[in-house]
Formats: C-alpha cells, structure tokens, sequence
C-alpha cells in the first residue's frame, strides 16, 4: 500500500479528481446524501491518502485549527468498498493523530463522527464531547483528542 500525505496544492490534477470522484461514490451516492461535497476547505487541508495499483482506496483530510472547529480536525474518511475491512482505517488515522501533534504541533483534534464508529474512535483515543445530532440524515457526535501527556 503506496500513503501518501500532500498539501492541496502538491496534489495532481489526477489525484484531486480521484480523492473528490471517491468522496462523492461514498458520501453522496452510497450514503445518499446529497450535500456540497467541495466545501471550499479542500484548499486549506492536507490529504492523506492510500493507493493500490494506482487507485485510490482510502483517504482522509487533516484541517488545520480554525477552519472546521477551533481545533485541527479530521474529516472525509473513506474506504472505498471493495477495501472495507482490510484494517485500513486504523493506521491511516494513527498516521494523520501522529502528523498533527508531530508535525502541526497541535495537542487537542475534533472530529464530527458518525455514530456508528464511535467504538472504533474512542479506541484511538477520541472521547465524546456532544450530543447525537443528525447531519445529512446521518447521526453524528462530536469527539474529541487530547495529545496524552508525556
């Protein structure tokens, strides 16, 4: 699995379409959400993503603080479907955590998370700091990461 982390403007025209074509199958198709999948934070962000025989199969972006919520974010994680359950998600949430506190020297991460994956959040360390709230139809929590101390 061939990871790769860039600023937006180190992205390929190649690798934006594929990352935004992903996002919409996933977000808007599978999930039937239709909302404004480019929101104008892509510019802003970093992605990191994986590819395997040149395509996309998972990919995430990492927000810097003040642009989604006072702290640095995650957001957009997706696993294309026919590479659900082959442990991807894991480490490729353990790589954005450890670039914002590493590399962006950030110590707290928010994240909007869908609620059926709060387990697999919490076991990465995040903890639930709001209600169920549904967005796009979808329930969602807020969760939040604190760097532990040294």
């Amino acid at each position: 699995m061939d990871w790769q982390l860039k600023a937006f403007d180190e992205l390929t025209l190649k690798e934006l379409y594929a990352i935004l074509a992903l996002r919409t199958d996933v977000f808007v198709v599978e999930q039937e959400c239709p909302y404004p999948e480019v929101d104008g934070k892509d510019v802003q962000s970093y992605h990191l993503f994986a590819q395997e025989n040149g395509e996309i199969v998972a990919y995430l972006r990492i927000l810097p603080p003040g642009l989604s919520y006072d702290e640095a974010s995650i957001g957009r994680v997706v696993i294309r479907a026919s590479h659900r359950g082959q442990g991807l998600g894991r480490p490729m949430m353990q790589q954005a955590i450890d670039y914002i506190v590493r590399v962006l020297k950030e110590d707290r991460i928010k994240i909007g998370a869908q609620a059926y994956l709060e387990a697999f959040y919490a076991s990465l360390g995040f903890e639930q700091v709001s209600e169920v709230y549904l967005e796009d139809g979808i329930p969602h929590m807020d969760m939040l990461y604190q760097k532990p101390a040294n």
